[in-house]
């Protein structure tokens, strides 16, 4: 599976900003697909996950309702809506796949290229 994240960018402390995940190669309906995200001197953290399947979600405890995590597989496509953005929720978000839903960066096979969400404050 090859991962494309895009949607990164600047914005405004209280603003919102929706991150994309794009797939290719094999069936990216048999994956969980989750966010993770890496601040400077910081380790990676858990954001979100949506499971094969059903579609189950899960959230990072710091999330508080304000992300939401899609998918479509018809386009294969994973989707992340951030909205109320924090200063402190500027990172490098990654998108990632595996065949088992966790919260360890570990449990994911396959790694796109981080995009960069800056908050200002």
């Amino acid at each position: 599976v090859q991962l494309q994240a895009s949607g990164g960018g600047l914005v405004q402390a209280g603003g919102s900003r929706r991150l994309s995940c794009s797939a290719s190669g094999r069936a990216f309906i048999n994956y969980t697909v989750a966010w993770f995200r890496q601040a400077p001197g910081k380790e990676r953290e858990f954001v979100s996950a949506v499971k094969y399947g059903v579609g189950t979600t899960y959230y990072g405890d710091f999330v508080k309702g304000r992300f939401t995590i899609s998918r479509d597989n018809v386009k294969n496509t994973v989707l992340l809506q951030m909205n109320n953005l924090k200063p402190e929720d500027t990172a490098d978000y990654y998108c990632a796949a595996g065949t088992i839903p966790g919260t360890k960066s570990y449990m994911y096979d396959y790694w796109g290229q981080g995009t960069l969400v800056t908050v200002s404050s």
